[in-house]
């Protein structure tokens, strides 16, 4: 089995080169660059999948599959990854830590990720940006609250094991540390991402994707 990722600098793909690096499988990247004025990914990726966005992966000789199968989305890329590893850092087998592993996968782009990525977009627009800003922060705010609560009593988002519900989970509370508040006020988050950034197939994917911001 080989995996080749289409990757983006600085963006979400980071999460599937660490998540191939935990599930210990094969892979190839390719590396794409922001165009440096719009900060957007090049148009070479429409060639691999329509949407021309990154993470999006080739599954070169997938089951059931007449050729390559393209799959994109992050949350659905770890899904697919998962499956193909038979399960493993998928859902717990305790039910309440399967539906929290499920609610966390959701909700690292359902409703985390779109306030910090408009808060950036805004950020950029001249004597606009800082009065939105100031009104999307509390919105931001209230999600990272939540986020420090879940962690209290558990050290990973699923329970007591690591799982890719961290793994999705780590762009939206890294971009957060980066542009949007994330300090020393959230302990429970902040020891979180030391956990995650000090695991070794971590600084593997690191390695294999080139720089990273938010690490």
């Amino acid at each position: 089995m080989t995996i080749v990722v289409h990757h983006l600098e600085n963006s979400r793909s980071q999460r599937v080169l660490w998540l191939l690096e935990e599930l210990d499988l094969p892979y190839e990247v390719r590396r794409y660059e922001r165009d440096k004025a719009t900060m957007l990914a090049p148009p070479e990726l429409r060639r691999v999948h329509p949407l021309g966005k990154s993470p999006v992966i080739e599954d070169i000789d997938a089951p059931d599959a007449t050729g390559p199968r393209v799959i994109a989305e992050t949350g659905a890329i770890v899904e697919y990854l998962v499956d193909r590893a038979d399960g493993r850092l998928g859902a717990p087998v305790r039910r309440d830590d399967a539906l929290a592993y499920r609610f966390w996968l959701h909700y690292a782009e359902g409703s985390l990720m779109p306030p910090l990525l408009v808060k950036l977009v805004v950020s950029r627009i001249p004597l606009v940006g800082k009065r939105v800003g100031t009104r999307i922060q509390p919105m931001i705010d209230r999600h990272l609250d939540y986020v420090e609560g879940a962690l209290a009593d558990r050290p990973w988002f699923a329970g007591d094991a690591f799982s890719g519900a961290d793994i999705m989970m780590s762009f939206p509370l890294e971009a957060a540390r980066h542009r949007a508040g994330l300090g020393a006020s959230r302990p429970n988050t902040i020891g979180w991402l030391d956990r995650i950034h000090a695991r070794p197939a971590y600084q593997r994917a690191l390695a294999a994707g080139g720089p990273y911001a938010y690490a």
